[in-house]
């Protein structure tokens, strides 16, 4: 991969991403915050919210996004899936997957992080 004077950049396939270890790739407070996510096969990030508007791009596996219980979606690669702030939601992976995560304004109002500024 070549690089771009003041451009970050990363190869989301070849990053070293543990389960249950989310790595933080850019993180500019007001801005936003980007993260990936292993998630391994069958398990899921249970129903859940968070103060930001959250962008979720499936960048390798297969996913089922449900609301409410009921499954609202499934997809692989090239999935993108936008959750308006506190909108509840699980998402489970139906084979190991690996998920880009980008959350904004970083943080969010009300978030705990948001104290601190």
């Amino acid at each position: 991969m070549g690089t771009l004077p003041g451009v970050q950049h990363w190869d989301l396939r070849g990053l070293t991403v543990a389960p249950h270890e989310p790595v933080i790739l850019d993180s500019s407070r007001g801005a936003a915050r980007s993260v990936v996510l292993h998630l391994p096969a069958g398990e899921a990030l249970q129903d859940h919210q968070v103060h930001e508007r959250a962008h979720l791009v499936v960048v390798d596996g297969e996913v089922e996004i449900a609301r409410d219980g009921e499954t609202t979606i499934a997809g692989g690669p090239g999935l993108l899936a936008v959750f308006e702030p506190g909108e509840r939601h699980e998402v489970r992976a139906r084979s190991d997957a690996r998920l880009l995560l980008v959350l904004a304004p970083w943080p969010g109002e009300g978030h705990p992080g948001a104290r601190d500024a």
